[in-house]
């Protein structure tokens, strides 16, 4: 026979109140972030089916001066552009880490025929090979036309890394910060990353463009998911083990 006092005391139903409470609104939370990752996973693959469309579309001339205002990296990003201009052949080297190994960026002013100017990214240089006179045959005179895709300016300096223009180390495609460092004037603020058209001499390599767009909402979702329904079980066990205590000490 149990003994009445060894029973647990009865929960009070203010205690039960807010226990309830508390645990309705944490499976409601859960709920609402699962959700919201959903909407985040249709966003991303509209995302990534619109850049796939502009990566594969007919190249069509970059935005004029008059267009530069109304840029945006949802509507423009990756978009196939063709420009005609003349080099200027004032070499800004980017450190990059690519698929060929470490090196840098070529960035190179390309003034155009309404005199601004657009800064392109002429491909990819190892180390060894930093230095314009040891790849001479790369050197593009005269007007040119130049295939790519557009490319957002990186204000933000990337790996943790500050952009130091007066020692000529550069972390980031920052625009504006190479113009001024170049004196250009007129430029546009975005670059063109080159396509894989083979320059002279087999340097810089272009057409290395990385469009990859992380995607784990589908997990995120799942995992809130799955949190709000243990959130769910824990509270409807609380309140068959509350039941059973009442009534045992009823």
């Amino acid at each position: 026979m149990s003994n009445p006092e060894s029973a647990p005391p009865p929960r009070s139903r203010l205690s039960l109140a807010i226990l309830t409470v508390i645990g309705l609104l944490l499976v409601a939370g859960l709920l609402a972030l699962g959700t919201w990752q959903v909407k985040r996973l249709s966003w991303k693959l509209d995302l990534v089916a619109r850049v796939e469309e502009r990566v594969h579309a007919a190249p069509v001339l970059p935005p004029s001066r008059s267009g530069w205002a109304d840029i945006s990296a949802a509507r423009d990003e990756y978009r196939r552009v063709r420009a005609r201009g003349r080099f200027l052949n004032e070499e800004t080297l980017v450190y990059a880490a690519t698929e060929l190994g470490a090196g840098y960026w070529v960035m190179t002013p390309l003034a155009l025929d309404d005199g601004t100017t657009v800064l392109v990214n002429r491909g990819f240089v190892p180390a060894d090979k930093r230095e314009a006179s040891t790849r001479p045959q790369g050197r593009v005179e005269g007007d040119t036309e130049v295939t790519g895709l557009m490319r957002m300016d990186e204000p933000e300096d990337s790996l943790l890394r500050s952009n130091k223009p007066q020692e000529e180390r550069w972390y980031s495609r920052d625009v504006g910060a190479i113009a001024m460092a170049r004196g250009l004037s007129d430029v546009a603020p975005y670059f063109i990353d080159a396509d894989a058209t083979p320059n002279p001499g087999g340097l810089p390599v272009g057409g290395l463009t990385r469009v990859v767009f992380s995607n784990n909402h589908l997990v995120y979702a799942v995992t809130w998911y799955c949190l709000a329904a243990m959130s769910a079980a824990m509270l409807v066990f609380f309140w068959r083990s509350a039941g059973r205590d009442n009534r045992g000490a009823s």
